[in-house]
């Protein structure tokens, strides 16, 4: 066949990218069918020919990485653990494990191995054609949002009078249900048509109670069984504890006797980490700490009277106001009293003088929160009068840290489960104030108004989105927090650690130098006695004490009043300068 037309073209040009464009058709060649060919053509008698259902399949194959599986067991029994660990106990085993957690080698190893099993993983996933294959993760930094918070649910009172919500505990199970306890703390209000009842509140229904709790009186506190989420104890005013199954109604199946009972209301109530999951204790202003189990309240297990002189006198015991209870620390237990102190106890000790065993003192007003840090157990935040307090169980003299005085009292307070730097704190005005100290010690990281009313009551999801929150005017508000405040942030934990430790160094060596001033005064004045033989010339009197007090009062009220009136004096004198300007401009 000869070579009719021979196309050329540049060798830069090969591969170039096709233009396409709109235009009539042309014809650039025609080519006459050649009769000569059909000769060459062989004519078959028709046959029948079988095809097959199915799709044709072709079978090719590249070049991957081969990977061979294989299946294999392995009888697992109880082993690994130390010989001072029985793997029975669940206390231990628990308490072992977060020891665990906390060490550094351990954290190291999981991150080693997250990347290993990672990319294990991604093997056997499919090809996302979305994925970004190379992204830099590490170096790439997340934009934070700024701290946020925002209104979702608000559960009202049903009834007529309104009461305070003096307690809040969320469903263990993945927090739908929130149970509120409904109470009047005002002593000796009128009470006619006061309602008893408190209600368990569904996340989805704010307009409706799913389920109203019935008790003989008033309930102060109440709080879910982690074990059993159907079963729930409260404490009431009238000092009595009362337990429900939410699966045989409204009614408690279970209430203690008036005679064994607290003789004033019982202001915290916990659930203790037990094989049965029914143990739990109360705390009342009556001075006494009591332990029961719910299986039967006709009496409680133990007791423990709260005096500090230990002889266990009820008249001189100090009133409980707060609870403290850590499962990692099963036999410690702490108690914030009226007085404005935080009382340290152990459960085992042999003989009920041994069980206090150190106090400490911080606040001019009852302590009306007390909590352990989720992740630094040895670091607790309290709660009283203006301000919120973290301590250290090294040093009893002084917190680590404090916030400045408030202008409004603080009412409740507690840890974010999820950010072992965050806290929460609620207050009379109608404010939640959330701090993060990590960011920022003196003022608190997101203020929010969150009603009109009083605040008394905080409660905590269990994965720190969700908060709730407690008014006196009777009504339950549910706010969600934002990401930032809900998500562990990178170091947060060993940053949070080396402040803890920095702070507490330091209170130490305050108070190793405050000792020493003091030991320093006291052989003065009794180097000085000795010189005036005997004389008590080197103390002062109370009367002079209380001279010197009022002076230096008297003294800071003049110059601030001083500072005030200088302060007139130039705003009037800047005042009458612009009237002059005024007036020159008007006549100009």
């Amino acid at each position: 066949m000869e070579i009719v037309r021979v196309y050329t073209k540049l060798r830069a040009e090969f591969g170039r990218q096709g233009l396409f464009s709109d235009r009539a058709a042309e014809l650039l060649g025609d080519l006459p069918p050649d009769p000569s060919l059909a000769l060459q053509f062989i004519e078959k008698t028709p046959r029948d020919q079988a095809t097959q259902a199915c799709r044709d399949m072709s079978e090719h194959q590249v070049n991957t990485q081969r990977f061979e599986s294989e299946s294999c067991g392995i009888n697992h029994v109880e082993g690994g653990w130390p010989k001072d660990v029985n793997p029975q106990e669940m206390e231990q085993t628990i308490r072992f494990r977060k020891k665990v957690e906390k060490d550094e080698g351990y954290m190291n190893s999981i991150l080693q191995l997250g990347s290993v099993t990672e990319h294990c993983i991604r093997q056997n996933n499919a090809i996302d054609i979305y994925q970004g294959y190379f992204e830099d993760q590490d170096q790439v930094e997340e934009i934070q949002d700024p701290p946020s918070a925002k209104t979702i649910n608000v559960f009202r009172d049903p009834n007529e009078v309104k009461r305070t919500v003096t307690g809040l505990s969320w469903h263990p199970d993945g927090g739908r249900k929130l149970a509120a306890a409904y109470s009047c703390l005002e002593f000796q209000k009128p009470c006619r048509d006061l309602s008893l009842d408190s209600y368990i509140w569904d996340m989805e229904n704010p307009n409706r109670p799913e389920m109203t709790l019935k008790p003989a009186s008033l309930l102060v506190c109440l709080d879910y069984n982690p074990k059993d989420p159907h079963t729930l104890v409260g404490g009431s005013y009238n000092g009595q504890i009362a337990l429900w199954d939410t699966r045989r109604g409204g009614s408690p199946v279970e209430v203690s006797s008036v005679e064994q009972s607290h003789r004033d209301p019982v202001y915290k109530i916990i659930w203790l980490q037990s094989k049965t999951g029914t143990d739990a204790f109360s705390a009342s202003t009556d001075g006494q700490v009591l332990w029961w189990d719910v299986r039967r309240l006709c009496e409680p297990t133990d007791r423990l009277v709260l005096d500090l002189s230990k002889e266990g006198n009820l008249d001189r015991a100090l009133g409980a106001v707060s609870l403290e209870y850590e499962s990692t620390m099963p036999t410690k237990f702490m108690v914030g009293t009226e007085q404005g102190s935080v009382v340290s106890c152990n459960r085992k000790a042999k003989t009920p003088a041994e069980k206090i065993v150190c106090t400490y003192e911080g606040h001019h007003g009852p302590v009306y929160a007390l909590q352990r840090n989720p992740l630094f157990p040895k670091n607790f935040l309290t709660v009283g009068d203006w301000t919120a307090r973290i301590w250290s169980e090294d040093i009893k003299e002084s917190s680590i840290m404090w916030t400045r005085y408030q202008m409004a009292y603080l009412s409740d307070a507690c840890w974010s489960p999820v950010r072992p730097s965050v806290f929460f704190t609620v207050k009379m005005d109608g404010v939640l104030d959330v701090w993060d100290i990590l960011f920022k010690q003196n003022d608190p990281t997101l203020s929010l108004k969150v009603c009109d009313d009083p605040l008394y009551s905080l409660r905590l999801q269990d994965n720190g989105g969700l908060v709730a929150c407690g008014s006196q005017g009777g009504g339950a508000m549910i706010l969600e927090v934002c990401a930032g405040l809900s998500t562990l942030q990178k170091n947060e934990k060993s940053l949070l650690s080396a402040m803890f430790e920095r702070e507490t160094k330091r209170e130490k060596i305050l108070e190793a130098r405050q000792r020493e001033i003091r030991l320093k005064e006291r052989s003065r004045s009794e180097q000085s006695r000795e010189e005036d033989g005997g004389r008590e010339d080197g103390e002062d009197s109370p009367d002079q004490l209380i001279a010197r007090a009022e002076t230096d009062f008297f003294s800071v009220v003049e110059a601030e009043q001083r500072r005030r009136e200088r302060e007139e004096q130039s705003q009037q004198e800047k005042g009458v300068c612009e009237e002059k300007e005024v007036k020159a401009e008007t006549k100009s």
